[in-house]
């Protein structure tokens, strides 16, 4: 049999199973209210959308919608003619087994996989990037900590999100982009200015490749994609990952990924990562005295944790109004893409969602994100 037929077979079956799964799920919970969100925010989304939910051990809710408009498709054909991707293939309808760009979705799982060394002990948060990276000692900057990168705190200047989205991917090797990064000016103080960007995460990528003197692909499949059982989730084939941004994944994957974390590291019985470093992931690093220098709009006033948003209004992004200890982890946190995925996970109703769509109309995003979160709260807990 063909590699193609096999893969086809595998991922039918696991499609069926879980079909099997949700049709027992789906009966105990009233959707309703979800299911009218998303057919008249379609639109908007993309015209394509595929919801899933996953509570006490099961996926309990799944919903695919389809209906583009020829705006959308025109869209579509356009970016399909400047990645040099077949139309069709872009143009066909959302399952739960869909691969697409996830955008910085990607951060989550890029973060997820640096604190699996802080796990074993092969590196500490408060480790600084120049003891692994010298070219960074040698530009001024290698006193910037791992914490720090995680969380967009490193107090370099990116520059705009397109230039340092190609500069990185452009490069020829990690140490090339590397090279690159350490050259850019400073902005501000490490741990004190914010500056949503790829810098960060690019440093702890470069980290764990040299303590490991492995490529970042081969240790994301290895620590987290084969563990978490998501078998169609990759980052690309680009020269250089783009450890904040070039994830490729599907609905299922994905809600695999958020199955581990909400269960404080753990997925099918396999421990991928601790409680503790789930917890560290979860705590908001975004104080009273950090500068905010750069914060996408579809944030709203989320502050930021190690790859992760926390839905919990935060002092520097909300003029005062309330406050998020750092010493405590969120009651929800998130990490959407540009092209308008959204995945979250909530500890207080103890359960994960995950909205796949591809969107590159970003306005208004933010208040989507919380009055679909608000509809599946009440579903889950009713």
């Amino acid at each position: 049999m063909s590699d193609k037929f096999n893969l086809f077979c595998r991922n039918f079956s696991l499609i069926l199973a879980f079909l099997l799964l949700l049709q027992v799920a789906h009966s105990q919970y009233n959707f309703t209210k979800v299911d009218d969100w998303l057919t008249s925010n379609l639109k908007d989304l993309g015209g394509r959308a595929v919801l899933v939910v996953y509570k006490e051990g099961k996926i309990i809710y799944s919903q695919a919608q389809n209906d583009i408009s020829k705006k959308q498709e025109r869209i579509i054909k356009f970016i399909a003619r400047r990645k040099g991707k077949d139309a069709d293939e872009l143009l066909q309808d959302f399952t739960v087994s869909t691969q697409q760009m996830i955008a910085s979705c990607s951060k989550w799982l890029s973060a997820a996989l640096v604190m699996t060394f802080v796990d074993e002990g092969k590196l500490s948060l408060n480790d600084t990037i120049g003891k692994f990276l010298p070219v960074l000692t040698e530009n001024g900057k290698g006193k910037i900590t791992i914490w720090q990168c995680l969380s967009h705190l490193t107090g370099i200047e990116p520059g705009s999100f397109k230039e340092s989205r190609e500069m990185i991917s452009n490069a020829p090797t990690m140490e090339e982009a590397v090279s690159l990064i350490a050259q850019q000016p400073m902005e501000g103080e490490p741990g004190k200015t914010f500056h949503y960007s790829n810098t960060g995460l690019q440093l702890a990528a470069a980290v764990i490749e040299k303590i490991s003197n492995k490529n970042f692909e081969t240790l994301f499949q290895e620590r987290i994609a084969k563990p978490c059982g998501m078998i169609n989730s990759n980052f690309g084939k680009g020269k250089t990952v783009l450890a904040a941004g070039s994830g490729i994944s599907t609905p299922l994957d994905y809600i695999n990924f958020l199955t581990m974390i909400l269960n404080d590291g753990t997925y099918h019985g396999k421990k991928v990562l601790s409680k503790n470093a789930i917890i560290e992931m979860q705590k908001n690093r975004v104080t009273k005295d950090t500068k905010v220098v750069s914060s996408p709009a579809e944030a709203g006033n989320w502050g930021y944790g190690f790859g992760e948003w926390v839905m919990d209004l935060t002092p520097a992004l909300s003029k005062g109004e309330g406050e998020m200890p750092t010493s405590l982890r969120s009651n929800a946190v998130t990490s959407p893409g540009l092209f308008g995925s959204f995945p979250w996970i909530d500890n207080e109703n103890k359960y994960a969602g995950f909205l796949f769509v591809f969107n590159i109309k970003s306005k208004g995003r933010n208040k989507k994100y919380r009055e679909l979160k608000q509809l599946v709260d009440v579903a889950v807990t009713k």
